[in-house]
């Protein structure tokens, strides 16, 4: 439970993991993007102060992320995570967009479905392509300053897709009117992409070809810079490059993390989660309300309940690996589908452990899913090798599953929700945990507790 020295570095440099899995990226997208952007400020002589900011905004660029993955799912019949990660190689060119349509909309659907969708979308592209875009980021500057970030930060994350010719959304800002850091993280997103998939030159290239069109050329130039170092390339590849980037933090401007702080870092990432469906809009600060009067109800002390409630907001962040295709599904997931949903348990625990003082709370909050008989997931533990803690984030997990509306079904009221979990007590509910929500259960406001 002891902070035990965290830094804010440390543990947004961790938790921007769990943004790149809703991208699609490959893991350490943001912490990569980080590196890049940090030497392009460095090479353009920015104070200490102002690469602070350019710090945060690139570690959080893609805060917003999760709350247009429904839409595009919606939109386009596809899965969000692949369309994601694709749609961040097209350079913004008509052939390029509409040929990335036509390969990315409705495959897997029957014919009439896929035509009307790619028809809607040639009619109102325009429309459309705002609509996601502002979403994400006003979205994602939302989160930024609930997460104690100024405007600076802020506005960074919300004009990370203007382009310096004013093509780009969702303001259509031109030139200087677009915050420097949008404009680096920008650039360092591309770089980024380009170089994971196709190497060092590819990325290089790119960054020419939309000089003075997306890119800033005064930021292209400290890019080219910046680029020539080998030992720039050598550290971008590096396993250990998190640490590396933790050391780009300006020292001086660190700020300290305290309980408070860690509380509201988790609310906020809690509402990334649930950001990701209209079906569990509230989830996850549900679940903690619930985890934490249950934990009341069986006197555990305040300071572990607190801990505890951070482990229930963050239950479910290994959800925003997870297509919406697969969670917004209204029908019976087949087999592969079946293990998508399976693997987000996985995904939450490697997330949280790579913050060292979340060792812990990353096991319990992973393990929501295993039942006392040994027939749960990821790791089927059965018994005592279940934590108390885990045991209560699962029986508030289930009861908030149940009471809340899904795509396969409308709300359970809670009197059938009990009956329903009393039948599973000993197999997947702990009895203690169970009689602790029956006592809390009528002090609960299920409409305001989100």
């Amino acid at each position: 439970m002891p902070l035990g020295g965290l830094k804010l570095s440390e543990l947004i440099g961790a938790l921007s993991h769990a943004l790149d899995i809703t991208e699609g990226q490959p893991e350490g997208h943001c912490v990569r993007c980080c590196w890049i952007g940090m030497h392009v400020g460095k090479a353009m002589g920015m104070s200490d102060e102002a690469l602070w900011e350019l710090y945060y905004t690139l570690l959080l660029k893609d805060l917003g992320c999760s709350s247009n993955a429904a839409r595009i799912c919606q939109l386009y019949l596809t899965d969000d995570l692949s369309f994601k990660r694709d749609f961040k190689m097209v350079d913004g060119r008509l052939p390029k967009v509409l040929n990335f349509v036509i390969g990315h909309t409705g495959l897997g659907t029957a014919l009439t479905d896929r035509f009307k969708a790619i028809a809607h979308i040639f009619r109102n592209g325009d429309g459309i392509a705002q609509e996601l875009i502002e979403t994400r980021c006003t979205r994602g500057a939302s989160i930024a300053r609930q997460l104690r970030f100024g405007e600076a930060v802020a506005m960074g994350i919300q004009c990370l897709d203007e382009h310096w010719d004013g093509g780009g959304r969702p303001a259509h800002l031109q030139a200087e009117a677009i915050p420097l850091y949008s404009r680096i993280a920008l650039l360092a997103q591309v770089v980024d992409v380009f170089n994971v998939s196709d190497g060092m030159d590819a990325a290089c290239w790119e960054v020419e070809d939309r000089c003075g069109s997306w890119f800033d050329p005064a930021v292209v130039a400290a890019f080219r810079r910046v680029a020539e170092s080998a030992a720039f390339w050598e550290h971008l590849a590096a396993p250990d490059l998190d640490r590396a980037v933790f050391t780009l933090e300006p020292g001086r401007f660190v700020v300290p993390l305290d309980e408070d702080y860690l509380d509201e870092i988790a609310i906020a990432f809690g509402q990334v989660v649930d950001s990701k469906s209209p079906y569990t809009a509230g989830h996850s600060s549900r679940v903690a309300l619930y985890a934490d009067r249950i934990a009341e109800a069986l006197e555990i002390d305040p300071a572990r309940r607190r801990w505890l409630r951070r482990g229930a907001l963050l239950h479910d962040m290994g959800k925003l690996g997870v297509s919406n295709a697969v969670l917004d599904k209204p029908g019976k997931l087949d087999a592969d589908e079946w293990a998508a949903v399976q693997r987000h348990a996985r995904y939450t625990e490697s997330i949280l452990s790579r913050i060292d003082a979340f060792g812990e709370l990353a096991r319990v909050s992973g393990a929501h899913h295993e039942r006392l008989d040994g027939k749960g997931y990821p790791r089927g533990l059965q018994g005592d090798a279940i934590s108390l803690e885990t045991r209560i984030i699962t029986t508030a997990d289930i009861f908030d599953a149940i009471t809340a509306e899904r795509p396969y079904r409308g709300a359970v009221p809670v009197s059938k929700t009990l009956e329903i979990m009393g039948d599973e007590v000993g197999r997947a509910i702990d009895a203690r945990c169970f009689d602790a929500l029956k006592q809390i259960v009528g002090g609960l406001d299920l409409s305001t507790s989100a």
